[in-house]
């Protein structure tokens, strides 16, 4: 009896511990540009706009057009920044998570689907806050439980508290989930339509590693990333993020912006952050190094994470659709893509509307 109470009281501790370890950000990267959003620099730049030749429709144009985005339907059931996807571009999410899934295993990762519910202090260790009086996270009433923001979230839960071997590192996951976001203060013309909305589809790329080997994978996934959107056909900036857009667990982040032509500005499609050890700490994982011969047994480390946007859908999807419309009103589909939609080489007007 008495040790269940002091098991209680350590808990308690604990708990106040992380509570307070959150209110401590990550280092930054030397790197890093200091300061707000506008002082994040241009690391990269890929491709041009492209050059159309006549009125330019946003994503909501040709969405309502083409019959692929229902907005209407879902605020009558479930309310604003919510939306079906309609014909063509049911397909197109789906092509778009097995293209990046595919692209994510060739490079060695594992592929999984992730929970979208996950335990109230994973998504605290994980270095959110769904307490937090603005917080973008949604509890589950009368539960302990959480619905996810992104699939980093439960991969990193996976090896909460292991003691991994460091010949089995880097772990690499790719994991599929849905993301809720209750996207609180977001408003304006930079969120209408698909680029903020409260659920999406994304397929997530996570590393666990030594902290020799970070900075490295770090690179590698910015790669693929850029490597994916190249294939895809876009035109996009690559960002070294400044330190007040970091959030409190990135060491350092790449974000990837492309070029939305409907909406006349860049848009974020991805991002790529080092994480290094803070999230460790926080969810417990270390790595036994391998012992030298003659050399005396080293002590257990922590691990470094990482995590990538490998495909967040909607905003591929605004990407996709103004970036290859035609004057017709048809948008042309990726090549990348047509092996994931049948072959599928054109969204057009259905007969109704020609």
């Amino acid at each position: 009896e008495q040790i269940a109470v002091l098991e209680q009281a350590v808990e308690a501790v604990q708990m106040e511990l992380q509570r307070e370890g959150q209110k401590v950000p990550n280092m930054t990267h030397p790197e890093v540009p200091v300061g707000g959003e506008e002082q994040s620099t241009t690391l990269e730049t890929v491709g041009d706009k492209p050059d159309f030749g006549f009125a330019v429709r946003d994503h909501l144009e040709l969405g309502e057009k083409l019959d692929l985005i229902d907005f209407e339907s879902a605020a009558d059931v479930t309310g604003s920044k919510f939306y079906y996807l309609r014909n063509e571009a049911a397909l197109l999410e789906l092509a778009l998570v097995n293209y990046s899934m595919s692209k994510a295993v060739s490079r060695g990762f594992v592929p999984m689907i992730t929970p979208d519910l996950v335990r109230t202090e994973v998504l605290e260790k994980c270095g959110f806050q769904p307490r937090a009086e603005n917080t973008q996270n949604y509890s589950i009433a009368g539960s302990d439980l959480c619905l996810t923001g992104t699939a980093e979230i439960p991969l990193g839960g996976s090896v909460m508290n292991s003691l991994l071997e460091e010949p089995a590192l880097p772990l690499k996951m790719a994991g599929y989930g849905r993301c809720f976001r209750t996207e609180a203060g977001a408003a304006g013309a930079a969120s209408k339509g698909l680029y903020r909305v409260h659920q999406f589809s994304k397929v997530e790329m996570f590393v666990v590693c030594t902290p020799e080997q970070s900075d490295q994978l770090h690179q590698e996934l910015i790669d693929i990333e850029i490597e994916m959107f190249k294939e895809l056909g876009l035109h996009f900036k690559v960002m070294d993020m400044a330190s007040h857009d970091l959030g409190a667990p990135a060491y350092r982040k790449f974000d990837i912006e492309a070029w939305m032509p409907g909406m006349e500005r860049y848009g974020e499609i991805s991002s790529a952050s080092n994480c290094t050890d803070y999230q460790a700490r926080r969810l417990s994982i270390r790595y036994r190094p391998t012992a030298k011969p003659g050399k005396k047994k080293p002590k257990n480390l922590f691990v470094h994470t990482l995590n990538a946007t490998a495909c967040a859908v909607p905003r591929m999807i605004v990407a996709i659709l103004e970036n290859f419309q035609q004057e017709d009103g048809s948008v042309l589909i990726p090549e990348a893509l047509q092996p994931y939609m049948g072959g599928m080489k054109k969204m057009q007007p259905k007969e109704k509307d020609k």
